[in-house]
């Protein structure tokens, strides 16, 4: 017969429960020790200075907007009112405040579309071509980063008197995408480059022409530099004050920078009345900045290229 050899002891762990044994617990694990983060007083500090700096214009703006006119000049800019009315904002809309709304949204929709539309094509063009016809092209948008509107104010407004545009909202239009078109063109250039040639080899193999490729492939993948195009075209021309002074005179035709003028009378400013105009006039394009915020860091962050 064969020796049965003894069976190894069982460990703590293989031992069964009812066998009496006495079980012994399990190390404690050692817990890492997580790194004790500091405060920063001092970015604390300058955090709250900016909010100071931006909180109390705002503040002071949003207040005023429910304040009577003797009411404003008695206690001041930054004092609550104990009577708060809305006689400001009926009186905005009662000085057409509404139309002069209706005019800068009809332009700054036409100068959305024709700076976007422009700037991809040549955007398009500069990064594909790549002859000296699309490089003298693309320096010449530069050039104009350098000419600012003031400087050719006149040459504008006797061109626009030739074509017959003047006093019209096609005035506005026009100078306004010319000049926004230099800083979206640069931004737009900055996105395309980062479409790798790889993907356009695809869309080559694929059929595809250069219609197709700029329609299926290179829009889609420069949305982000597209919105920021759209939000700064958009600002320039919802902000515009100098195109609207110079080439428009009727009131029908007036935008909102020039709608502020309203409120000011010959001896006298309604402040109250002028700042919740300013506030109303600001919702439009806050709105737009919130839903394209994202996007438009994206396409600024873009446009060095690669």
């Amino acid at each position: 017969m064969k020796q049965m050899t003894p069976a190894p002891p069982a460990t703590p762990r293989e031992r069964p429960a009812d066998s009496g044994a006495v079980q012994v617990p399990d190390a404690p694990r050692r817990r890492r020790r997580r790194p004790i983060r500091r405060p920063n007083l001092l970015a604390g500090a300058g955090v709250f200075l900016w909010l100071l700096v931006v909180g109390i214009p705002v503040y002071a703006l949003i207040i005023a907007t429910f304040q009577r006119s003797s009411d404003y000049r008695a206690e001041g800019p930054l004092t609550p009112t104990g009577d708060p009315t809305l006689q400001n904002y009926v009186a905005a809309f009662e000085n057409g405040l509404l139309g002069f709304v209706l005019n800068t949204l009809v332009v700054t929709a036409a100068v959305v579309a024709l700076v976007v539309f422009f700037a991809t094509t040549i955007g398009y063009a500069v990064i594909r071509s790549r002859t000296r016809w699309t490089s003298g092209i693309f320096r010449v948008f530069l050039f104009g980063l350098a000419i600012p509107a003031q400087a050719v104010v006149i040459p504008v407004y006797l061109i626009i008197r030739e074509l017959g545009l003047y006093d019209s909202l096609t005035a506005i239009v026009l100078p306004t995408a010319a000049f926004a078109l230099p800083v979206c063109v640069l931004i737009l250039t900055g996105s395309m480059r980062d479409i790798s040639e790889e993907l356009y080899e695809a869309m080559a193999l694929d059929g595809a022409g250069p219609v197709r490729t700029f329609l299926q492939l290179v829009v889609p993948l420069s949305r982000s530099g597209i919105s920021t195009v759209g939000v700064y075209a958009a600002l320039q021309a919802w902000n515009g004050f100098i195109f609207p002074f110079i080439l428009t005179q009727s009131h029908d035709n007036r935008l909102i920078t020039l709608g502020l003028f309203e409120f000011q009378g010959q001896y006298r400013v309604d402040i109250p009345g002028l700042l919740t105009a300013v506030l109303l006039s600001a919702i439009p394009i806050f709105i737009v900045y919130l839903v394209a915020r994202r996007s438009l860091v994206n396409g600024l962050m873009g446009v060095g290229g690669k």
